[in-house]
């Protein structure tokens, strides 16, 4: 009971280690994952940095050309020198509504809902939405339309300029009060910013009016033209409000699989590990517990050896009872004066010890020890021997014995064999009827022999072809059940095994096999 105690004790302490192995390996992935998570939001600072960057760099003004941008994107957006996809799929400049002003790559897996504030993640890409530059009407950068299509004419058409006079004489253009506002000039080549009218007002750091420098706030003075309502219609569609990055997830799902694979191994081997600890204190327990039974059955059998000596003692001091009171009574049926009552009385007692003696003398063979003393043995001679011995038997019922088979010899106790062949023998004749026949079969498989004794009797039913090479069971009359226990205690003690089989058409055979050919 303790034992059992102990096992469901160390069972449970197993399985809560391997419990804290699956918890330790949960947390671990889910600290990998976020790992890769903050590198992939990382790179993706990476690109917003360097975007943002670039287009400080080629800011004008409050302006960036779209055509320079642009390729910019493609760089981004197109596969490196491995000829290996980007993980950026998509970029995408927002405008105040946000619309895309600029964009490279696929954009159809930016889908509307996504295009908020944070990041979205799906099965294949990532959408990260950030401001840019945190850009505001009084601090704004708008994306100019391709050069081709900003000409002056462009910008004269779609943004007049204040309403001015023209001073024929002099070629300049002055407005109500007579102010110069617009000196001669030459037009801009195309392909170059337009140069911003000359307000008149203070000039700022490098000579330029207006405050018009870089990072600078306000609207561009080529749209001072417009009228507010106008400007914030501009600027609604293409001022720089946010950011979009669709990258791809292909590699951080490599990275989240690969890791799941090796959390998964741990898992498994640690249960694997889990269950042989397991079951080696469970092969423990039942080592200890046949232990405890290897020694309660030893001294169950040292109690039954002693009781067999004893038993075998008291059957030997018996004999000797017997033997006088047969003596006694063989003298009385002798005696002149003695009636033929008397003579049969004492014949009867004569044959009843005779039976008591022989079931002594079995019993005491059956519990002798058996000590083998390996000889080498001649089947067919032993069998011969036996045949001698039991040809009064055999002739008063008219049996026959036939031996047959390869001339084999074996190692096997003389005695003892000529013993076992007897019982077999002898248990034969007694199941036939005159008449009968009997065969001693001897054989050889590779380096082993076998023998049988067949008969043509009634045979053995199949649920008693156990049974009678247990003690005292016997199907004869006449029999003290104790023949075939004796051999299968010789056969054991060689280490040989025994059978009953049934003999076709009738009868039935002992098998004895195993048993170890010499030269």
């Amino acid at each position: 009971m303790d034992l059992s105690r102990r096992s469901t004790a160390i069972y449970g302490f197993l399985f809560v280690i391997w419990l804290l192995v699956v918890g330790w390996q949960v947390e671990e992935h889910v600290r990998v994952r976020d790992a890769a998570e903050k590198d992939l939001r990382g790179r993706a600072g990476v690109y917003a940095n360097f975007l943002s960057a670039t287009i400080r760099g080629q800011q004008f003004r409050t302006s960036v050309l779209q055509d320079r941008l642009e390729p910019v994107l493609k760089a981004l957006v197109k596969t490196n020198e491995l000829a290996r996809p980007s993980e950026l799929v998509a970029i995408m400049l927002l405008n105040q509504a946000g619309d895309a002003v600029v964009s490279e790559g696929d954009t159809n897996v930016l889908q509307a809902d996504v295009l908020q504030q944070g990041e979205h993640w799906g099965p294949k890409v990532v959408t990260f939405v950030d401001p840019v530059l945190g850009m505001s009407l009084t601090n704004s950068i708008f994306v100019v339309p391709r050069r081709r299509d900003f000409t002056n004419e462009m910008r004269d058409r779609e943004f007049p300029r204040p309403e001015a006079t023209t001073n024929a004489t002099e070629g300049s253009t002055t407005n109500g009060e007579g102010t110069n506002v617009n000196e001669h000039r030459e037009p801009h080549r195309e392909g170059e910013m337009p140069t911003p009218p000359d307000d008149g007002g203070p000039r700022g750091p490098g000579g330029r009016r207006g405050g018009g420098f870089r990072g600078g706030g306000g609207r561009p003075p080529w749209l001072n033209g417009m009228s507010e309502e106008e400007f914030k219609k501009y600027a609604a569609q293409r001022e720089l409000h946010g950011l979009v990055l669709a990258m791809s997830t292909e590699k951080f799902r490599g990275i989240i699989i690969g890791d799941l694979w090796l959390r998964f191994f741990i898992v498994f081997f640690a249960g694997v590990s889990v269950a042989g600890y397991g079951m080696a204190w469970r092969g423990v327990g039942r080592s200890s517990d046949l232990q405890i039974r290897l020694v309660r059955a030893s001294e169950m059998n040292t109690h039954l050896r002693e009781m067999n000596l004893a038993a075998a003692g008291l059957a030997h001091e018996t004999r000797n009872p017997l033997n006088i009171i047969r003596g006694m009574a063989q003298m009385l049926s002798r005696q002149s004066d003695a009636t033929p009552e008397i003579k049969e009385k004492s014949a009867a007692i004569v044959n009843e010890t005779d039976k008591v003696t022989a079931q002594l003398n079995e019993f005491i063979n059956y519990s002798r020890p058996r000590e083998i003393r390996r000889v080498p043995l001649a089947l067919p001679a032993a069998a011969q021997e036996v045949v001698r011995a039991l040809n009064f038997d055999m002739e008063e019922k008219k049996v026959k014995l036939e031996i047959k088979g390869d001339a084999v010899t074996v190692e096997a106790d003389q005695q003892l064999f000529r013993q076992m062949l007897f019982n077999l023998v002898l248990n034969a004749v007694q199941a036939l009827e005159p008449g009968g026949e009997i065969q001693v079969v001897t054989g050889r498989k590779g380096s082993e022999a076998f023998l049988e004794v067949r008969d043509n009797g009634p045979g053995v039913p199949p649920e008693k072809r156990k049974e009678i090479f247990k003690p005292y069971f016997t199907t004869h009359q006449k029999g003290t059940g104790l023949g075939l226990a004796v051999v299968q205690q010789i056969v054991l003690a060689h280490g040989w095994e025994i059978e009953c089989l049934s003999n076709e058409p009738k009868g039935a055979v002992f098998r004895i096999t195993h048993l170890k050919v010499t030269a």
